[in-house]
């Protein structure tokens, strides 16, 4: 088998075979496929496109390109839970402990955040202790102590997408459904859980701009995930303005607390049961969708949620007494407030601008190796359909830099829109693919 056959093949509109792909993943990841010929392929693909079974077979090659996660003597159908990402989204930190109160295991993999979406690992170790680096036998036996585990992504988790992601972002092959399905599926696939329930964000603050291109990638990551086996369903959600009104890592987790305790946003509460319900329902807790959602309002209401929650940071080393101690979280020097100068209607609030006045704050990074500064972020006061007064907060900096903290609350300005007329409240669930 040769690459250039195969680069012409797909150049000229033809499908490619499981074998085919097979040879050019391995070969790829393995140095002996040159650049050049891969960025060949990749071009010849963006311009011709892969149909949903070529799709499948790049996502099951990539998934075997790395580490797998095999998670079949941990007793119970494994329930995952995958965010496009999106700004203030501390859903998993929610729906985990409500998801393992009902019986159902969470055993789950996540990443960092890079630029101005978050990463559920850099949260977490703003817990004092908490361990997101396990051993494979500690990872199973926190999921039996806790019914639940998070942990970082291993480096060797689909190692060919991150050979060709870095090729396809330097090529600007990286806007095509196939490859994009193919980049989030294979390291979803590779945790190894039995059903996967999607949040696809669209909005400003999200990958996806537009209602139609966040269904048709909802649409095809389901389908690649049910050809490989998986119980599948997907969320498709707004992220026009942020979730919740706390965007920072600490910060986040203190609002996942409070929404256990049944004290959170309205919009977090919502979208955290929701999601929680449909996968009580996926891992057969439920004998339905709404008798899921019904048992993640109970978990909550009950406190046996948050009970989850403290057994899940113990078996992770971390201190579960940050659960009524928000002070045991690292602390901000400074707290900078963004004051309206007039009243009015929050019409508009821009997620992508919240997003990236978090990250000048420290909260995020721009470069994989940057560090973050764990107490940093924004609190918002006021959310699209808020009337505000003239001299109020609209939102509060955290930072640890007074320059940094300035120069976000400089952008920050810019997220809000105030007029005269009071807009309606945003949904926060579009639509279920199922």
């Amino acid at each position: 088998m040769q690459m250039k056959d195969i680069i012409e093949k797909k150049r000229d509109g033809g499908m490619l075979t499981r074998e085919e792909i097979d040879f050019f993943v391995e070969g790829y990841t393995d140095g002996n496929i040159p650049d050049y010929q891969a960025s060949a392929l990749l071009m010849a693909v963006f311009f011709q496109g892969l149909n949903k079974e070529e799709t499948f077979y790049l996502t099951d090659a990539m998934k075997r390109s790395g580490d797998v996660a095999y998670l079949s003597d941990i007793p119970g159908i494994k329930v995952d839970k995958h965010s496009t990402g999106g700004v203030g989204d501390k859903t998993t930190l929610v729906v985990a402990p409500i998801c393992a109160s009902a019986g159902v295991p969470v055993a789950k993999m996540s990443g960092r955040g890079l630029g101005f979406t978050g990463g559920t690992v850099d949260k977490m170790e703003s817990i004092p202790g908490f361990r997101t680096s396990l051993e494979s036998n500690e990872f199973k036996k926190a999921v039996e102590e806790a019914g639940m585990c998070v942990i970082g992504q291993s480096a060797h988790i689909a190692a060919a997408d991150k050979k060709l992601y870095a090729l396809r972002d330097v090529t600007a092959t990286v806007d095509n459904i196939g490859l994009i399905t193919s980049s989030i599926m294979s390291k979803k696939l590779a945790s190894g859980s039995d059903a996967i329930v999607l949040d696809v964000k669209c909005g400003s603050g999200a990958f996806m701009k537009d209602l139609e291109a966040a269904e048709t990638l909802a649409e095809w990551m389901v389908e690649i995930g049910k050809l490989a086996g998986k119980k599948m369903a997907a969320f498709i959600t707004d992220m026009e303005q942020p979730l919740g009104l706390g965007v920072g890592n600490s910060i986040e987790v203190q609002e996942a607390i409070e929404t256990l305790k049944g004290k959170g946003p309205e919009d977090i509460t919502e979208l955290s049961v929701k999601l929680a319900g449909y996968m009580i329902y996926a891992g057969e807790g439920a004998a339905s969708y709404e008798e899921g959602v019904e048992k993640a309002k109970s978990a909550v209401e009950s406190g046996a949620a948050l009970e989850q929650f403290r057994k899940f940071v113990k078996a992770q080393a971390g201190d579960p007494a940050i659960a009524d101690d928000y002070g045991l979280f690292p602390q901000a020097e400074f707290v900078l407030p963004l004051i309206s100068e007039k009243d009015g209607y929050v019409t508009a609030l821009s997620a992508e601008t919240v997003g990236k006045a978090s990250q000048l704050s420290g909260a995020g990074r721009a470069r994989k190796e940057d560090d973050v500064d764990l107490a940093a972020g924004i609190i918002l006061k006021k959310k699209v359909g808020d009337s505000v007064k003239a001299g109020e907060s609209l939102a509060e900096v955290f930072a640890n830099d007074r320059s940094k903290g300035e120069a976000a609350l400089k952008l920050l300005k810019e997220a809000f829109i105030i007029g005269e007329e009071r807009p309606e409240k945003r949904q926060v669930i579009y639509k279920v693919i199922d």
